[in-house]
């Protein structure tokens, strides 16, 4: 009973996954305009993620070090953590400029 239940939970994560990667194409298809929006949105966090990745430094802790982590693994976290703040503070900035907006409408 316990093999059955595995195997029907993995078809069902295959379902998902699939679902996840076809439904998207099938509503751009609908809608090639919303396809424009999501390409100028990626193309932002691209930005986002070049400008960190050229603020972040390389440096590696001694800990690091034994951990194995190399100055390219110590770059792309430092960027990885450098664009949660970014995006973190135009996040808080975007909720605060909406609230405002729509108390003086």
């Amino acid at each position: 009973m316990l093999d059955a239940g595995l195997y029907f939970g993995y078809a069902l994560v295959g379902i998902a996954i699939i679902s996840a990667f076809f439904m998207p194409l099938i509503q751009i298809l609908k809608s090639p305009s919303n396809l424009v929006k999501s390409g100028i949105s990626i193309g932002v966090l691209a930005v986002v993620f070049l400008i960190s990745y050229f603020l972040s430094g390389s440096e590696i802790s001694p800990s690091g070090k034994l951990m194995g982590i190399t100055e390219g693994a110590s770059k792309l976290i430092g960027a990885g953590l450098i664009m949660f703040y970014i995006t973190f503070v135009f996040a808080i900035v975007g909720i605060v400029f909406s609230e405002i907006n729509k108390t003086l409408k």
